[in-house]
């Protein structure tokens, strides 16, 4: 019986994975869109594959043809880059507006203060002329856009080139973050929607960076030339209420 009962699980269960279409996903969105993927797939009984990087390296990847369906950008220029070199058959939609925060160990320093958002880099930059050096993480300016607005507030702050030494790059802002949280790194600046998820809340502070210090994080979403008929479901489905509540739950502005 036992037996039996595997096999027809394997049976019912595999096919649904297996003709899901692959989502290509900035990796700010991996909770928010973990969430609200699940939610379509309860409402719609349609799975979806979700493949969470960094922007940049996706935009090459499904340029050269990559097998993904949609393409979820942290910024709008790799879709419209994609579009403008007829890789996409349109410039897509913006669904959400990040944040850039920064944020470090919690209960290890003093606790981020609004006013001064970089108090860490200065602290660390200070620390390092006594010997001492305290790492600040930053998602590749190249590959992520989140490392492109950290880059943008560091020189208009004047601390690019002094947090040079300091500086820790993550491939993508998820795994900056993973940097920014661990024993040797004063702290970082990433993507706010990645510290509000409770996993990382309990271990982090953090303090929003003014929009006004960088340029804003415009995230625009395309159909690829491959996408299916759940593919655009779900790109149709998550401009509706249902998913943009769940990107304002994660910090993103929808209006």
């Amino acid at each position: 019986m036992r037996i039996l009962l595997l096999t027809y699980l394997l049976f019912v269960t595999a096919p649904v994975f297996a003709g899901a279409p692959i989502i290509a996903a900035a990796s700010n969105l991996q909770f928010a869109l973990e969430e609200a993927a699940q939610r379509f797939t309860q409402q719609t009984g349609h799975a979806l594959r979700l493949n969470f990087g960094s922007s940049g390296n996706f935009r090459r990847q499904i340029a050269q043809g990559a097998p993904f369906e949609l393409f979820l950008s942290a910024n709008e220029s790799f879709v419209q880059a994609l579009y403008q070199q007829g890789h996409v058959d349109n410039e897509g939609v913006i669904y959400a507006r990040g944040r850039l925060a920064w944020a470090q160990p919690k209960g290890k320093y003093p606790p981020p203060e609004a006013h001064t958002p970089l108090a860490g880099v200065y602290e660390a930059i200070a620390a390092l002329e006594e010997g001492q050096r305290q790492r600040i993480a930053i998602a590749s300016p190249e590959h992520a856009p989140y490392g492109v607005a950290a880059q943008e507030v560091l020189l208009q702050a004047g601390l690019w080139e002094a947090s040079e030494p300091l500086r820790i790059q993550g491939e993508n802002v998820s795994q900056t973050l993973q940097f920014a949280l661990s024993d040797d790194a004063r702290g970082g600046l990433v993507a706010y929607s990645l510290v509000l998820a409770p996993t990382l809340s309990e271990r982090s502070e953090f303090v929003l960076i003014p929009e006004a210090w960088h340029t804003p994080l415009r995230q625009r979403m395309v159909l690829t030339p491959q996408a299916g008929e759940v593919a655009q479901a779900f790109y149709a489905w998550l401009q509706q209420a249902d998913a943009q509540a769940i990107f304002q739950q994660y910090g993103f502005n929808t209006d």
